[in-house]
C-alpha cells in the first residue's frame, strides 16, 4: 500500500515538476489541495441551492360577519365646573379673619374673609369731618350773600329817596360785585360739598369691601389666603377663593382634530372613562363645538364642550378624561376585517430576475425589489376597494365598496362578499 502511495506522489511530482523534497514543492502542493476542495465545497452549495424548493404558503382567513358598528372619534379632555368663580380683593391690606375653607359649602351674599379696616375707618372719619367743613363753608357764604344784598338794596333806596344825592352809581356799581363775588364763593362752596361727599362715599364703599363676600351658591375649591397675609391689589385683583356653583353637573372639555371636527355635532352621545375609575363608564352629550381652534403638539384642535351628570359627586374638576364621541351608528350590515383591506398577495417566484438562477446569482443573491406602488386613487375612488378569497387553495380578487370603519371592522357597503365567507387576512410561509 505505501509503495503505492509513494508511486502516485512520484507521478504527480513529475508531472508538476516538483521535487518532493524540496520545501518549495511541498508548499505548492498544499495550496493546490487547498484549491479543489474550495472548488468542490463551491459546487456543493450551488447544487443545493438550485435544488431546494420555494417555501409553501398558506394564507390565513377570517370570516365575514353580519353586525352593528358602531363608529366613533376618541380624544382626550378635562372636567371643569359648568360655572367656576375666582373670588378677589380689590383693596390692598392685611387679612385679619378667614370665614371659609376648602369644601365649604357658602351660600350667595356669605362672607369668606376680612381684610384690617383700622385705616379705612381713619379715612372715612377724615371724609366726614372734610364734609362738615364744606358745609360749614356753605353756610358761612351764604351769609356772606345775604349781608351783601342787603347792602345792595340799602344804597339803591338811599339814593332813590335822595335823588342820588347821598348814593353814587359808583356805590351801588360795588355793592353789586361784592353780591356777584359773595354768589360765587357760595357755588364754589356748595362744590366742596359734592366733592367732601364723593370722598366719603368712595372710602365708605372701600370700606364695603373689605368684607368679601360670596358671589354665588356653591363650594369652596380653593383658599390661596391665610389670616395675616397681606394682599396687594396693584394691576390686578389677587385670587382669594376659587368657587364651584354646582358639582353635580360639569363639564368635559375635549380637542377634536380637525380631521374629525365635520362629524361632531351638537346632541350627539358620548362615553368617557377617567384613571381614578377605571372600570366604570360614564356617559356625556355634546352641547357645544366651538369655531375658535388652537395647536396642540403642532395639531390644529376645536375645543368641544360636552355635558356630564355628576349627581353621585365622584368626579371632580380637573381630572383627565379618555372620551369617545359616537359619530353614527350602523345595524345590520356586512363586516369585514380591516386586516383583509391591507393584505397584498406575495410576489410569484417567476417574477424573479434570469440572473437570480445563474451560478453568481445564487452565490450572491440580490435583495428582492419593493412591488411598484399603485398611483393615487382620486378622490371618487378612495372607497372602492378589493379583499381576496381562496378558491380550490388559489386567491382570487373581488372588488367591493367599502363605507364606515371603528378601526377594526369596515363595512361593506356593495360588492360580492356575503356573510360567511372567508377573506385571507395574512400569508404563512412553511419551508419544506
Amino acid at each position: 500500500m505505501n509503495s503505492i502511495n509513494d508511486k502516485n506522489n512520484s507521478d504527480i511530482n513529475r508531472t508538476l515538476n516538483i521535487n518532493s523534497k524540496s520545501g518549495r514543492g511541498k508548499q505548492l502542493l498544499r495550496w493546490i489541495v487547498w484549491l479543489l476542495i474550495a472548488i468542490v465545497a463551491a459546487f456543493a452549495v450551488i447544487k443545493w441551492g438550485t435544488g431546494n424548493t420555494a417555501d409553501k404558503v398558506e394564507y390565513k382567513t377570517e370570516t365575514v360577519q353580519r353586525g352593528n358598528l358602531i363608529v366613533s372619534v376618541a380624544t382626550t379632555g378635562t372636567l371643569q365646573p359648568t360655572n367656576q368663580v375666582e373670588v378677589g380683593s380689590e383693596l390692598s391690606g392685611i387679612i385679619r379673619t378667614v370665614e371659609a375653607d376648602y369644601n365649604d359649602i357658602v351660600k350667595v351674599g356669605q362672607v369668606l374673609a376680612r381684610l384690617d379696616t383700622s385705616r379705612l375707618e381713619a379715612q372715612v372719619q377724615q371724609s366726614k369731618a372734610s364734609l362738615e367743613a364744606s358745609i360749614a363753608k356753605v353756610r358761612q357764604v351764604q351769609a356772606t350773600v345775604k349781608e351783601a344784598g342787603l347792602s345792595l338794596d340799602r344804597l339803591k333806596r338811599v339814593g332813590e329817596l335822595s335823588g342820588s344825592r347821598l348814593s353814587s352809581q359808583h356805590d351801588i356799581d360795588a355793592a353789586e360785585a361784592t353780591l356777584e363775588r359773595s354768589l360765587a364763593d357760595e357755588t364754589a362752596a356748595r362744590a366742596s360739598v359734592s366733592q367732601a361727599e364723593a370722598n366719603l362715599r368712595i372710602v365708605q364703599t372701600d370700606l364695603s369691601k373689605a368684607v368679601i363676600y360670596s358671589p354665588i351658591k356653591g363650594i369652596v375649591l380653593k383658599r390661596s389666603v391665610e389670616p395675616g397675609q397681606t394682599v396687594a391689589a396693584s394691576l390686578q385683583a389677587p385670587v382669594l377663593f376659587t368657587l364651584a356653583e354646582d358639582l353635580a353637573k360639569m363639564e368635559l372639555r375635549v380637542d377634536v382634530d380637525e380631521a374629525d371636527v365635520d362629524k361632531v355635532k351638537k346632541d350627539q352621545k358620548a362615553t368617557f372613562t377617567v384613571d381614578g375609575y377605571p372600570d366604570r363608564i360614564f356617559p356625556a352629550q355634546i352641547t357645544q363645538v366651538r369655531f375658535g381652534s388652537k395647536i396642540v403638539s403642532g395639531v390644529v384642535t376645536y375645543e368641544t364642550v360636552l355635558k356630564v351628570d355628576n349627581s353621585d359627586l365622584s368626579l371632580r374638576p380637573g381630572m383627565t378624561a379618555t372620551a369617545s364621541i359616537v359619530i353614527n351608528r350602523i345595524e345590520n350590515s356586512v363586516l369585514i376585517p380591516n386586516a383583509a383591506l391591507r393584505f397584498t398577495p406575495p410576489a410569484k417566484d417567476t417574477e424573479t430576475s434570469p440572473a437570480s438562477s445563474s451560478i453568481i446569482g445564487k452565490l450572491f443573491p440580490r435583495p428582492r425589489r419593493p412591488q411598484i406602488k399603485q398611483k393615487m386613487e382620486s378622490k371618487a375612488d378612495r372607497k372602492k376597494s378589493r379583499v381576496w378569497t381562496l378558491k380550490d387553495g388559489q386567491l382570487s380578487e373581488v372588488p367591493v365598496m367599502i363605507g364606515e370603519s371603528d378601526g377594526i371592522m369596515t363595512e361593506v357597503a356593495d360588492g360580492g362578499i356575503e356573510p360567511g365567507m372567508k377573506v385571507v387576512i395574512d400569508t404563512i410561509r412553511i419551508g419544506k
